[in-house]
């Protein structure tokens, strides 16, 4: 009868494990599928703006120094045609498109005495390179400003974007994954791997 009652207490025990072991699986499938479904959602616009202005001011470690110029008020000045965008990124980049007027780094460097009476405002795509760009000009006297987020946040911010022939386009280059937050309605374009060690 002992032995009943043992056998009858093991069974339980074990359908008791066998239960929680169950829930527990369950629970981690319903956790890991929620994960899949959240990083499947499109983010909004809004909810990019704030990722694109957070990492901008994690990457503003690198330049403290160098003055920032919001999409607003670059757009404010460039109205006025009080500045020229300087483009930092690569030739391919550039050929997707580029802010308005802008000039390529490399023409701002041979031409820089052209721009005397205007700001000159760095970018790129979420201006790392152009905050380096501009700390590197300011140790030579030359004041630049760095537009805060680059071209992500001038996009997020309802600024236009044009090709080489100065039409309008909906399509930016974001460099790669990690920085693709552009506007809902705008094409990406991004480098492989092999394309940014090069």
């Amino acid at each position: 009868m002992n032995f009943i009652i043992l056998d009858n207490i093991r069974h339980n025990l074990m359908r008791q494990k066998l239960i929680i072991a169950l829930r527990l699986c369950v629970s981690i499938s319903l956790f890991f599928l929620a994960g899949i479904a959240w990083g499947d959602r499109e983010l909004s616009d809004i909810e990019k703006k704030e990722t694109v202005y957070r990492m901008y001011a994690g990457y503003k470690k690198d330049f403290p120094n160098v003055k920032d110029l919001s999409p607003r008020q670059a757009l404010e000045l460039l109205n006025r045609d009080k500045l020229v965008f300087v483009d930092t990124r690569k030739p391919a980049e550039m050929a997707v498109s580029m802010l308005p007027g802008a000039v390529s780094r490399q023409y701002f460097l041979k031409h820089a005495n052209q721009y005397k009476d205007k700001a000159i405002v760095a970018y790129c795509t979420i201006s790392y390179r152009s905050g380096v760009f501009a700390r590197d000009l300011s140790k030579d006297g030359i004041p630049v400003l760095n537009l805060q987020a680059g071209i992500l946040a001038w996009t997020l911010e309802g600024g236009k974007v044009y090709d080489k022939s100065g039409k309008e386009v909906k399509r930016i280059h974001v460099y790669g994954d990690k920085w693709d937050y552009a506007p809902a309605g705008y094409e990406t374009v991004k480098f492989s791997l092999v394309e940014r060690l090069f």
